[in-house]
């Protein structure tokens, strides 16, 4: 991972959630659904100092039309892991998206 990627997720941590960000490590999480592959990535994880309730935080980017998409996840119930914040987060676009109709994965 270089310094200038995990620059840009303790900037994101800062301005979406007003608290400084130090990364811990990097999670491999692959997401499935009914045996089909719909998220694949790195997560990273960081330590929060500041915020008034969380203490850990989860952060990635992904490539959409040529933008660079980042997404900021706080370690707070229902969200316990890497792998439970990329699923809040696609839960939340279906949701958007679909409305009533989605499926949670």
């Amino acid at each position: 991972m270089s310094d200038l990627y995990l620059q840009h997720l303790c900037q994101s941590f800062r301005r979406n959630h007003n608290c400084e960000a130090e990364h811990v490590e990097t999670v491999p999480v692959v997401q499935r659904k009914r045996g089909k592959e719909v998220w694949k990535g790195n997560v990273e994880v960081f330590n929060l100092k500041g915020h008034p309730q969380a203490i850990r935080g989860y952060a990635w980017t992904v490539d959409r039309l040529n933008a660079i998409e980042t997404t900021t996840v706080l370690k707070m119930p229902p969200v316990d892991s890497p792998k439970t914040a990329v699923q809040s987060t696609i839960n939340k676009r279906l949701k958007t998206q679909l409305g009533a109709d989605y499926e949670t994965i």
